[in-house]
């Protein structure tokens, strides 16, 4: 499985546009090579480097379909369900790390067994708890993104 944008490549730099400097919507992402056996699809986008314990998680979407190939710049597939970010709410929160070094930022995709029994706005650990054991298929992309003390790096 394959996880991509046309946005930006693999280990390099995340447009402002998709952070809190800029337009804060999600890139688009391109999806590839699902598992024919999947029955939905889940996607975290985390920033391990933020300087809070575990983490900051800035998206969970879950129950994509597992035909989906595309997720559009500033939206969610159909049918699909977004969890609660660290920022506490439902729904994207694009890169925003204090000034410093790149963050980096996780988009997380993961094909699974089943469908989620998960209500919207839930927290990332009770989608962590539920893709255990159900895990068919992983792929990655990261994107940088960092600021200066005067804005954008």
């Amino acid at each position: 499985m394959i996880i991509t944008s046309s946005a930006f490549d693999d280990g390099s730099m995340i447009p402002r546009k998709f952070t809190c400097d800029g337009g804060d919507m999600n890139p688009e992402l391109l999806i590839q090579n699902v598992p024919a056996e999947a029955q939905s699809l889940a996607l975290i986008l985390h920033d391990p480097d933020a300087p809070i314990p575990g983490g900051f998680t800035h998206w969970t979407v879950w129950n994509i379909h597992p035909a989906t190939t595309l997720i559009k710049e500033e939206s969610i597939p159909p049918g699909s369900v977004e969890g609660e970010n660290g920022a506490g709410r439902a729904g994207y929160f694009g890169p925003c790390p204090p000034p410093g070094a790149p963050h980096h930022y996780h988009f997380q995709l993961y094909a699974l067994d089943e469908i989620l029994d998960i209500p919207e706005g839930a927290p990332v650990a009770v989608l962590r708890k539920e893709i255990e054991g159900h895990t068919l298929a992983r792929a990655e992309l990261i994107g940088l993104y960092g600021r200066d003390g005067n804005g954008v790096e």
